[in-house]
């Protein structure tokens, strides 16, 4: 086997689920974060589904999906090269090149490659931030993965809703705060929202992050999960944080 370049003064070789998959990332570019872990348990994927992740920065979601499940091919799209780069190297370091396509476009412009209604599945841990809202970090990479520089919000719905097949399922991550404008946001696209989880970093603290799937051209009827608490009262995880991280 052809042994993959590593550049040690740039990258770090990071591992999950006790060294068995492990990803290479950039030192001073962007990294990801355990949304990424969350979303990839919460989507819940099924074997025979095709899926797509908009925003797939070094394939992280991918790969966990395909590491941890039987479940058919998967795409990635990422509009920065050094990432769809990394994306790359990374189903090639952990022979998951056959069920993991990266495909280097924005998602603003995926009509142009008729995927119109040809997936289950499509998922997304997108920029969270406004335009105009926080600093803005001077590293590229960070600034275009944590602000909507080059997809907002609507952008993303947009685009599941042309990718997605009738009943298929979008799976997202975003913000607590923007929990109303995210699903206000939906119902122009007839995605509609099915399930709901809040994430909160302890039990006692406001919710930060929350997870929806929603259904293309679902029913209006939506299940709120028990919220998913990831510390105890110290920096231990909880039992169930600790299931998904495993």
């Amino acid at each position: 086997m052809k042994k993959l370049s590593w550049n040690e003064a740039e990258e770090t070789l990071d591992t999950l689920f006790d060294g068995r998959l492990r990803i290479l990332q950039k030192k001073g570019g962007y990294r990801f974060s355990i949304d990424a872990l969350l979303l990839a348990h919460f989507a819940e994927p099924r074997p025979v589904e095709r899926m797509i992740d908009l925003g797939t920065g070094c394939g992280v979601i991918p790969l966990i999906i395909a590491f941890r499940k039987k479940t058919g091919k998967i795409t990635g799209v990422e509009i920065q090269p050094s990432l769809a780069d990394l994306a790359r190297r990374n189903s090639a370091l952990n022979r998951l090149s056959t069920r993991i396509t990266i495909l280097e476009t924005d998602l603003r412009n995926l009509e142009e490659k008729g995927f119109k209604g040809t997936f289950d599945l499509v998922l997304s841990n997108p920029p969270y931030r406004k335009v105009g809202a926080g600093r803005v970090n001077p590293r590229q990479e960070k600034a275009l993965a944590r602000h909507e520089f080059k997809a907002a919000l609507r952008d993303v719905l947009r685009a599941a809703q042309y990718l997605l097949k009738e009943k298929g399922r979008l799976a997202m991550i975003y913000p607590a705060s923007r929990a109303a404008e995210l699903i206000q946001e939906m119902r122009p696209f007839h995605l509609e929202p099915k399930r709901l989880q809040f994430v909160h970093s302890r039990m006692k603290e406001e919710a930060r992050l929350m997870m929806v799937e929603a259904f293309k051209e679902g029913r209006a009827q939506v299940r709120v999960l028990p919220p998913l608490i990831l510390y105890d009262t110290g920096e231990n995880y909880t039992p169930e944080a600790r299931q998904i991280f495993r």
